[in-house]
């Protein structure tokens, strides 16, 4: 269905093999060293020396239900922040170096400044109603591939992803529920500061809107319809996209997390490129990176969304590749190789 750029396994066991030739204990940068071996696989990374954030912001129905501490209002807010670059992931950026593109794929209301790519003007409500229709969903997914396509074509070697939208969470857990095949409370974390009370609400709605729209678990496409929302469809178009331009795309928290698992039974080459960044705060995000086979090197208990826990994974990257590319190989020094033991 998707068809994705060949991944380079020979550069990908070139730059294992000089990893172990560095003059420092093997294996000594840890997680790093993989991600690094990985990138080098890709054709398009370019070194990472221009990246980018791609931030998708959508509105969510199912905010109706009191599962949410603030309103959908607040959606809007943020994006205009990011526009001016006030907003906490544009103050991140900076310091990486990395330019942010926030996009309306579904917000209530358009916002001077965000990029209007919008399917619908939120979501509905899937307490009620399914979410959107297939055919909106597909739409969805379809530009999130596009805008990664462009965003390659235009230089960039990196795209970390980063998702706006009050109410996301509850729409993450709620398809991390029937993909993973786990129950919404082992899941189902406070998301942006729920009482006790508010989180009892929020498992109940989850529970209940599964059961009534009986989201197919095989099928992608109808779980994300039912109980999804834009931002993680547009999202889980974005890993492929990246993945059909050769370049890698950064998982930031659980609902990015969660939009990689829906690209990746959509189109399991697109694993491939895809970089985990940081372990979030949320309790369905370590089930999902479990179910991806990926380890997130940052682990800093981080919530916060936007693209932030992508964006602090990037200057890390720098400092790896700085050991990849200058460090003195055994044969150049002294020191005795090591060797597998």
């Amino acid at each position: 269905m998707f068809d994705v750029m060949p991944y380079d396994e020979q550069k990908y066991q070139k730059a294992k093999k000089h990893w172990d030739a560095l003059a420092k204990p093997l294996h000594g940068m840890g997680l790093f060293e993989e991600l690094i071996s990985r990138i080098e696989g890709m054709p398009n990374s370019g070194g990472l020396k221009k990246r980018c954030v791609l931030v998708f912001c959508a509105d969510n129905g199912v905010v109706e239900e009191g599962v949410t501490q603030t309103g959908s209002e607040v959606t809007a807010v943020v994006a205009g922040n990011m526009s001016r670059g006030d907003a906490t992931v544009c103050k991140m950026a900076k310091v990486a170096g990395a330019d942010v593109f926030p996009v309306d794929i579904g917000m209530c209301r358009a916002v001077e400044g965000v990029r209007d790519e919008h399917i619908l003007r939120g979501t509905h409500n899937f307490y009620k109603t399914r979410a959107m229709s297939r055919e909106e969903c597909l739409r969805a997914v379809e530009k999130g591939m596009e805008l990664a396509r462009e965003l390659a074509q235009k230089g960039y070697g990196i795209i970390a992803t980063g998702e706006m939208g009050i109410g996301n969470t509850t729409t993450t857990s709620a398809v991390a529920s029937v993909l993973l095949n786990l129950p919404p409370r082992l899941l189902t974390g406070k998301g942006a500061g729920l009482s006790d009370a508010g989180l009892e609400r929020k498992v109940q709605v989850i529970e209940e809107s599964i059961a009534r729209l009986q989201p197919d678990k095989e099928d992608v496409l109808d779980v994300l319809s039912k109980v999804g929302g834009l931002d993680i469809a547009g999202m889980c178009g974005a890993f492929i996209g990246g993945a059909q331009a050769g370049v890698p795309v950064v998982i930031d928290g659980v609902i990015s997390a969660v939009a990689a698992l829906c690209a990746a039974k959509l189109c399991p080459e697109c694993k491939k490129y895809m970089i985990a960044s940081h372990m979030s705060g949320e309790p369905a995000a370590k089930h999902v990176f479990e179910s991806l086979g990926f380890a997130a090197p940052v682990q800093a208990n981080m919530a916060l969304g936007e693209g932030t826990g992508a964006v602090a994974l990037l200057p890390l990257l720098d400092m790896a590749y700085a050991v990849f590319h200058e460090m003195l190989c055994f044969d150049q020094t002294d020191i005795e190789e090591y060797k597998p033991l």
